[in-house]
């Protein structure tokens, strides 16, 4: 019998069994075969109640930066190449394709339940064992005849669900503020704390529900555009340091307990970047909870249009690229007033 997780008892980040050293794992609340994580919390009824409530004005918001940026990415993935295609027919310009070779990760995305394992034992969200997963490239001609290896915890399987819901919006950037200037660099090793988060919300006057999309504006993209572009192409060179959300036990206690489907920033890292060894919070995220992490969401038009409707949640409709076995994907998320 499928569990109704719209209103499904859901135990306490404390009341979670470990998995060996790590605590906090939730493998055993979604079931041995899920292939979902947290996006189960995306019922048919939430969602559908989520689209009631939100969109009152029908506006929209795209929160995907260019498939273009950066030009440089960070973590020494490869730039994004869009090769702009002139067909000619009988001596005339004809139609016109698009080529495009990205990494999936190296502009705004959604980290994948292949993305990141648990990294001490190589294990993948719900006891999959890295050595079980394919690498390189590969052919599947037969769409009727795919290995469990291919499709076990792929992005597919978001894709084929979707990731659509309340979002919630914390505005660090305006909150944080003094006179327009941030007390912290975005660009380097900053921890975002459970108490600055909360005191956003209630700044906000916003009321955290099960299965909320949340998505923090901490900087990075707006001090992109804000930058000269030697400083853009120096990102690249130098070790990579980011503010982000802390690695602490309350900051997972507040993630997990209030039961957030998804979590999005607009950083490179969702995470204080680079983490203290053994403290990687991708890996309690995504590898025992199955959550989705989202990274260089662009959030600055979000920003401003909230601002502008004087609330600080929507609806999101992300539906990421289908494809099977896939460790991450651009979101194709937008929002909804």
């Amino acid at each position: 019998m499928s569990v109704d997780w719209t209103t499904a008892t859901i135990p306490s980040y404390d009341e979670l069994p470990p998995f060996k050293n790590f605590p906090g794992c939730a493998w055993s609340v979604w079931g041995t075969e899920d292939q979902l994580g947290t996006v189960n919390l995306l019922t048919d009824t939430l969602v559908k109640q989520s689209a009631a409530q939100e969109i009152r004005t029908g506006k929209s918001v795209s929160l995907n930066w260019p498939l273009n940026f950066p030009d440089k990415p960070m973590f020494g993935r490869l730039p994004p190449e869009v090769n702009l295609i002139q067909k000619e027919k009988e001596g005339r310009n004809y139609s016109r394709d698009d080529e495009i070779h990205i990494n999936t990760q190296s502009g705004t995305q959604w980290d994948g339940l292949r993305h990141f394992p648990i990294l001490e034992h190589e294990m993948f969200y719900n006891n999959t064992p890295g050595s079980t997963l394919p690498r390189g490239i590969h052919s599947l001609p037969n769409p009727q005849q795919i290995g469990p290896e291919f499709t076990r915890i792929g992005i597919q399987n978001w894709a084929n669900h979707g990731i659509c819901g309340r979002g919630v919006l914390l505005d660090l950037v305006e909150f944080l503020s003094n006179d327009g200037v941030l007390p912290y660099d975005p660009w380097t090793t900053h921890p975002i704390s459970v108490k600055q988060l909360q005191d956003c919300a209630d700044a906000q006057r916003v009321t955290f529900r099960r299965g909320d999309i949340l998505m923090l504006r901490v900087g990075f993209i707006k001090k992109y555009y804000e930058s000269s572009q030697d400083s853009r192409d120096a990102l690249r060179a130098k070790p990579e340091t980011f503010a982000g959300i802390e690695q602490s036990e309350d900051m997972k206690r507040f993630l997990w307990n209030n039961h957030f489907a998804a979590v999005a920033s607009d950083q490179p890292a969702l995470e204080s970047w680079p983490p203290a060894p053994g403290t990687h919070l991708h890996q309690t995220i995504l590898g025992l909870w199955g959550m989705p992490i989202g990274e260089f969401f662009d959030l600055e038009k979000l920003s401003q249009v909230c601002a502008e409707q004087k609330r600080h949640t929507f609806f999101v409709s992300s539906w990421p690229l289908n494809i099977i076995g896939g460790a991450a994907s651009p979101p194709n998320a937008a929002a909804f007033f």
